[in-house]
């Protein structure tokens, strides 16, 4: 098995203590299914594959598998990564259990910060590769990334932000981008759409959900991850044709594990 760096670990195992997206991962280990994964967390089947996506994006591992056959016609088997990253979580809210034990009677709640969760659909881990000031007097700075298949992402912020966050060349952190800021594309984007302030990932359709006035597309990307965006409906592509994401820089947020 190959094991998840510690880095990655803590991006995964931020909010282990109140995200359900790891009570999707261990209902899928009981279930052997998504779908029942989904109704006994009590979600949309949707939501439980955004759920394993993120995480499988967070922990940079493949966590749950597809299976085929059987009398069900297939279902879902969680990795030994995927356990792994349970018996972690396990660990960590016993750990937190006794913390608050000892402090009882005190003031137990978290601040807001550390239980953050978001509805930003598209979390993706990146390098910092450089951080440029636009101009000696310009409040905003330009942060440049890289992506895990090595695509360059920039994100437009704040100097208060890159200084708050410390961002610098080199730092791991967590991109993140709302869906609905991300428009699709089929084929590979020409250089019309690869223009200044735009930012684009490529990879292949993993899903496909129509709509009446767009469709939904989740991207599995080149090197790694997935990325969900949406396109005009009827959005004509299907599952494995390569596919493009464009989003302006800034769109992306900058996130540090807590």
């Amino acid at each position: 098995m190959t094991p998840i760096p510690p880095a990655v670990l803590s991006e995964a195992l931020g909010h282990a203590v109140s995200d359900k997206r790891l009570e999707v991962l261990r209902r899928v280990g009981e279930s052997g299914s998504i779908s029942q994964a989904a109704r006994d967390a009590g979600i949309s089947y949707k939501a439980a594959w955004q759920a394993i996506d993120t995480l499988s994006n967070l922990s940079g591992q493949t966590l749950v598998e597809r299976t085929v056959g059987g009398s069900g016609g297939g279902g879902a088997r969680i990795t030994p990564q995927g356990l792994h990253l349970l018996a972690l979580a396990d660990e960590l809210a016993q750990a937190r259990g006794a913390v608050l034990a000892r402090f009882a009677g005190e003031t137990a709640a978290l601040p807001f910060g550390l239980g953050l969760r978001t509805s930003m659909r598209n979390q993706l881990p990146c390098r910092v590769e450089a951080v440029e000031p636009l101009g000696p007097d310009d409040p905003t700075v330009l942060v440049r990334l890289r992506t895990p298949g090595q695509a360059l992402l920039t994100s437009s912020v704040t100097r208060e932000s890159v200084d708050l966050l410390a961002l610098r060349a080199g730092l791991e952190v967590l991109v993140l981008c709302k869906a609905t800021a991300v428009r699709m594309g089929r084929g590979e984007a020409t250089e019309a759409e690869d223009a200044p302030g735009q930012c684009v990932l490529h990879g292949r359709i993993e899903r496909l959900a129509r709509g009446d006035g767009r469709d939904e597309v989740v991207l599995a990307l080149d090197g790694g991850g997935q990325w969900v965006g949406f396109a005009n409906h009827p959005f004509a592509a299907r599952k494995g044709q390569r596919a493009w994401a464009i989003m302006a820089s800034s769109a992306l947020v900058v996130g540090l594990a807590g």
